[in-house]
This record gives structure tokens, C-alpha cells and sequence, in this order.
């Protein structure tokens, strides 16, 4: 959409001029046009957006999500080009195609289709992710999972001892296979598509599967022939430029791919033998999807305004603790995001680096050379830094030096891996650190956790959530009598699951006078945390179900993402 229909937008009290300002720094920082970020950012619903449009340009307006478009129609149009321009064709009528485009004035694309396709070309006026919604569900039949597998017959499969040693140039040949490609390039793509966080690909000892993580829980997508594990395996090792004759050892790699116009997306690869053959575990990391407000991750106003108060202090230590994938990455990232000034000298330790921050200079750590966390926070405290982000404190001696910056006018960020936010101070006394360099240090801990959020296209009031069931996950009578419990039916939209996307769960503790006492005097994770309760902080349970009662989740997600308090 070019800019003009912005103003016109403003001019019409459709948008606010802040509004516009906005959609159009996401749209220049993410590459995307201003109609879909529009939409995104919630400011406009899609209909309004194209029959606004529409009415501007005198063009029909058309909702492709209740249209069914001829395979023939589609056929005319390469998917390259759909996606180049982000229209696609929905009739024919003599020498005329009629496309649906959210820019009715991008005579490039009218051009090209003419071109291509020898019609005259009319245009109709649809919002930007219906349209991308149409070309994946059309362009999709062409290259889906049965047609892909339909090219393997598995009629001869038979289970072989694996060679110890297997020709690097046979493994070379087997994985160049145009289906194997294809496969491959199918699994890669499909994940994007479903929002899968990871791919995971399993060889058994007598069957090969492909599962994909989504909203933080694993579902099977196909289970190729047995005999592909090696071919398959091979071809992500090209693509990740490892080593594939070696299948003894484990190894780490990058794929980069480019998906449509202005679209990278990143996967980190790891491959990792287990007694059946190598298992791949790829995590999707897309920049595009990056949350870096704070205020939209999920904090309670009043867990924010204390971790935003820890981050801007002049020194201390910030840390952020959950198992992995729980989004500490993301928290991390949105307080440098808001830290990140140019009078700020930023550095930061990562294994691995997951994404590029503007202003902010990252290391990569490479164990096998030395270059560790310790290492690198020595180096740091030799770059006159203002803010250091260390990846993980994993032992005393990066425990150690964080405390010692932390200490002499440094704010240093980091994660660990434990339970809950009072149970952190532990883990530090138990690395060798003392309780009087503990209390002194560390400003805030935030526990965080993932639940997934419930599908808004089919939330529906859940009857089989008793009052007792409330009661007992942590709530009072007259609490759990005041709201009533949601869930997702399932939907197209949501894969049949119920559930779309995914809002943290956070604990802040900050480390206020009378817990600094606390950590002094030795006393237990217990003991912290029923102080850290009585001054107000809100736990990992207790956000859970306010998040139940916002209608934001199940109640089998509170149970999922938290344990009980006492």
C-alpha cells in the first residue's frame, strides 16, 4: 500500500497520525508494506483496510478467506511472482484476469502479470494476509506432503546394519536427489509456515519421523521410508555446511534461507548421534516475530515497573531464570532493546548468537578455541562497557567475574537455569558464590515460563472447569466464582488445537533491603519466597491465574507452566 492512503487514513480519522508514525517504522524496520503492519499492529481490522482501499482506488473489494479459487486460475500465475508482488489471480473471464492485490496502484505487478500471462489484467482489492493466506493454501497443493512422498516407494524397505564407515561422495549423491531436496525443502518451509519454533528428525530402529514444536509442545507432521534417514541427514548437513562423513560426533551448524520477498529466516541445526542413526533438532529463528516492547511479552504493570526499575539502575546484576525455550532470549533482548542508547557501550556473550541487535556489539563464544563466557567477560571489562549481557552463568568462574562487574559500576544481564526466582540466590551460593557479594549484587531475578494463549478465532466458555478445580490450582471461593474459565474449540486457524501463539508467565523478585537481609542471614528458597510474598511479589502460579482469569489461558496450562506455591 503506498503511502498516500496512510495520510489518507489520517485524513479520514481512521488511524491517528502516532498510529501511522508507527506502522510505518515497523514496516520500514521489518521490511513489510504499511497496510499489513496496519492490520498487525491491530489498528485496522482487514475488511475496513480493503474496502477503504477499494472505495479510494473505485475498484471492488473481494474476502478471499470465504472465496474458492479455480486450480486452473492459479495455475497461470507462477508462485514466485504471487509472492513477489503479493497478489493472486481469482478468475478468468475471456482474455481477462482478474487479481487481487492490496495495491491496486502497483502498475509493476500488472505489467509483470500481463507479460507473463499474455490476459489484460483487472484488480481487485484484498488486505495483504488474506492474500498470503490464499497463496499458501492454493500454491501449497502443488508441493504437499503426499504428493512429495508419493515419489518414495516404501515397499522394499528392510532394516541394515549401519556401516561404520559410509563414502562420503555415495552420501553426497543420495542427498542431491531431487525428492530428498524436495523433502527437505518441504519440512523446512512447512515449519515456517505452521509457526513451528523447532524441527525435530528421528530415526528409530524401525521408523523415522518428523515432529515440530508449536506453541511449546510437539506434534508429528510424517514419518518418511526408513531408508532416507541417512540421505535426509546428509542433505541438512550441506545445507548447514557440516561435515558429512562424520556421523560419530556431534555437530552445530546455521541454515540461512531466503522464503519470498524480504523474508530470511534462520535455523540453528544440531546434529547428534543416537543408536539408530543422527538425530537433527533445528530451531527456527525469525527476526520478524521478534517482540522487543516489554510492555507486550506479558509482565503484570507491576512486575514491569520493577524490571524496568532494576534495568536502569547505574550497577547490579539482573537475572533471568526458566528451562529452555521458556523466552529468557526474548526478555533479555527487549531490556537491551530499551537500554540500547548511543551513550551506552553494550557488549554481549551468546551461545549462540540467536539474533542481530543494531548498536550492540555481540560475541559469539567458541569453547573450542577458549573463547568462553568467562573469557569474554574479562575482555569486556577491558572495552570500558556500561552494560554487559552474559548468555548463561554456568559455573564459579563466570559467576565470579558477573559478580565483580556487577559490583564496580557495571549492569550486567544474565540467565540460569532454575525453578523460581528465590531458589536463583541458591544456585549462586551453591557455585561458590558468597551470601554478602549475592546480597550486594543482584538487583532482580525473573522467572518466566511460556503457557500457550488461546485461539481467538474459536474461544468458547469451558464447562468442565469446576470452581473446586480453581480452588485448588491457588485461587479463593469468591475468586474462582468471579470469572468464567475460556478454552480454545479448535479451528482451522489454530490446526484443531485450541491454542495460538503463546504469552509469558513471570515471577519478579526484586531484591529490596529486607530480602537482602534474608540472603545474608542464609535462609532457605522456602523462606525467600513466602518474604518475597508478603511484600507483594506475584509468583510464577499466581500470574498463571490471572492469566486464566484475563481469558488468556487454560487452566491445564496453569497446571503445565507452574507448580503450586506452599
Amino acid at each position: 500500500m503506498n503511502e498516500r492512503i496512510g495520510d489518507l487514513l489520517v485524513r479520514e480519522s481512521l488511524l491517528t497520525t502516532e498510529q501511522l508514525r508507527k506502522a510505518r517504522d515497523e514496516a520500514k524496520s521489518k521490511g513489510g508494506r504499511l497496510g499489513a503492519q496496519i492490520t498487525k499492529l491491530g489498528f485496522l481490522e482487514e475488511t475496513e483496510l480493503s474496502d477503504f482501499v477499494a472505495k479510494q482506488y473505485g475498484v471492488p473489494s473481494i474476502d478471499l478467506d470465504e472465496f474458492e479459487i479455480d486450480d486452473a486460475v492459479v495455475a497461470l500465475v507462477p508462485e514466485e511472482v504471487a509472492l513477489k508482488h503479493t497478489v493472486i489471480p481469482v478468475n478468468r473471464a475471456g482474455s481477462t484476469l482478474v487479481i487481487a492485490s492490496a495495491d491496486p496502484s502497483n502498475i509493476l505487478a500488472i505489467d509483470d502479470i500481463k507479460f507473463l500471462t499474455g490476459y489484460d489484467v483487472e484488480v481487485v482489492v484484498a488486505s495483504d494476509e488474506s492474500i498470503k493466506r490464499a497463496i499458501d493454501k492454493c500454491y501449497d497443493q502443488s508441493s504437499s506432503v503426499a504428493d512429495i512422498m508419493s515419489d518414495f516407494d516404501d515397499s522394499d524397505l528392510e532394516l541394515v546394519q549401519d556401516q561404520d564407515e559410509l563414502d562420503a561422495a555415495e552420501l553426497q549423491a543420495e542427498s542431491e536427489d531431487a525428492p530428498v531436496v524436495k523433502l527437505v525443502n518441504l519440512i523446512l518451509t512447512d515449519a515456517v509456515k505452521k509457526t513451528a519454533s523447532d524441527i525435530h528428525i528421528e530415526p528409530y530402529e524401525k521408523e523415522f519421523r518428523v515432529r515440530y514444536r508449536i506453541d511449546g509442545v510437539l506434534y508429528e507432521v510424517m514419518k518418511p521410508p526408513l531408508k532416507l534417514k541417512n540421505a535426509i541427514t546428509s542433505r541438512v548437513k550441506i545445507m548447514s555446511e557440516l561435515d558429512i562423513a562424520e556421523r560419530r560426533l556431534p555437530q552445530d551448524g546455521r541454515i540461512k534461507l531466503k522464503l519470498g520477498r524480504n523474508k530470511e529466516m534462520d535455523y540453528r541445526v544440531s546434529v547428534l548421534p543416537t543408536l539408530f542413526g543422527e538425530k537433527t533438532v533445528m530451531r527456527l529463528l525469525d527476526k520478524s516475530n521478534l517482540q522487543l516492547d516489554m510492555t507486550k511479552l506479558g509482565f503484570q504493570e507491576a512486575q514491569l515497573a520493577d524490571f524496568k526499575d532494576s534495568i536502569h539502575q547505574p550497577f547490579g546484576m539482573v537475572l533471568v531464570t526458566g528451562p529452555t525455550g521458556s523466552g529468557k532470549t526474548t526478555t533479555l533482548y527487549s531490556a537491551l532493546s530499551e537500554l540500547n542508547k548511543t551513550t551506552e557501550n553494550i557488549s554481549t556473550a551468546e551461545d549462540p548468537v540467536e539474533f542481530n541487535l543494531a548498536g550492540i556489539n555481540q560475541v559469539q563464544m567458541h569453547e573450542d578455541i577458549g573463547l568462553n563466557f568467562a573469557a569474554a567477560l574479562r575482555s569486556f571489562l577491558r572495552q570500558d562497557p556500561d552494560i554487559i549481557m552474559v548468555g548463561e552463568i554456568r559455573d564459579f568462574e563466570t559467576a565470579e567475574i558477573a559478580v565483580k562487574a556487577a559490583l564496580t559500576g557495571h549492569m550486567v544481564l544474565s540467565t540460569l537455569h532454575t525453578n523460581d526466582a528465590p531458589s536463583t540466590v541458591n544456585r549462586l551460593l551453591n557455585m561458590g558464590i558468597e551470601p554478602f557479594l549475592v546480597a550486594s549484587s543482584v538487583n532482580c531475578i525473573v522467572a518466566q515460563r511460556l503457557a500457550r494463549r488461546i485461539c481467538q478465532d474459536c474461544k468458547e466458555v469451558d464447562p468442565e472447569v469446576a470452581n473446586d478445580a480453581l480452588v485448588s490450582a491457588g485461587m479463593t471461593a469468591e475468586e474462582a466464582g468471579s470469572f468464567t474459565p475460556m478454552r480454545g474449540r479448535g479451528c482451522r486457524n489454530c490446526s484443531e488445537t485450541g491454542f495460538k501463539g503463546r504469552v509469558a508467565i513471570y515471577e519478579v523478585m526484586k531484591l529490596g533491603e529486607e530480602l537482602k537481609e534474608f540472603v545474608l542471614n542464609g535462609a532457605s528458597a522456602t523462606e525467600l519466597k513466602r518474604e518475597a510474598i508478603r511484600l507483594g511479589m506475584l509468583t510464577l502460579r499466581r500470574s498463571a491465574l490471572d492469566s486464566l482469569r484475563e481469558g488468556t489461558t487454560t487452566l491445564s496450562e496453569v497446571f503445565r507452566v507452574s507448580s503450586a506455591d506452599f
